[in-house]
């Protein structure tokens, strides 16, 4: 369903945003353009996917990821620019330990098909055979939200 909105996202401006791909959540090898174009388009793409309660922070969290990626892209900063963007950044922060504590603890998450088919060919490229292998390999594997990253610990870089 994402893939849908996102397609039929229209293009705007002259090369601001592009036209998406068949499907967005496929794509390999993104530039930061990429990200961006998701970003701004991505509001209007998640809204209403989720309960109400969960899409009010889904939403909020969409947003404020918009506006600290909008002041930390700036080229010239005032002190004003740096105070607003280090609150926008504690903010961010605590929406996303709100997001994980509250919204990821409600859904179950599992690797894409194509990651599986890659853990298979793994597997048998390695020579696992059918009798070693594990009974739970069969499903995909649960993935959890996790902010104990470089990238969530690098955002605090930026100011």
């Amino acid at each position: 369903m994402i893939k849908y909105r996102f397609r039929h996202i229209p293009s705007y401006g002259n090369g601001v945003i592009c036209k998406f791909v068949n499907n967005t959540l496929e794509m390999k090898k993104l530039a930061a353009w990429d990200f961006e174009d998701i970003l701004q388009c991505a509001m209007p793409v998640f809204e209403g996917l989720f309960p109400e309660d969960h899409d009010k922070i889904v939403q909020s969290l969409l947003y404020r990821f918009a506006q600290w990626h909008a002041l930390a892209k700036l080229r010239i900063h005032s002190k004003t620019t740096l105070s607003v963007l280090d609150s926008t950044f504690m903010r961010l922060t605590h929406q996303l330990r709100h997001f994980r504590d509250f919204t990821c603890a409600v859904f179950t998450t599992v690797e894409l098909p194509k990651e599986k088919a890659v853990h298979e060919r793994k597997a048998a490229h390695q020579g696992l055979d059918s009798n070693n292998r594990d009974p739970l390999s069969g499903s995909r594997k649960v993935k959890k939200f996790n902010m104990n990253t470089y990238k969530y610990h690098a955002m605090g870089d930026y100011l």
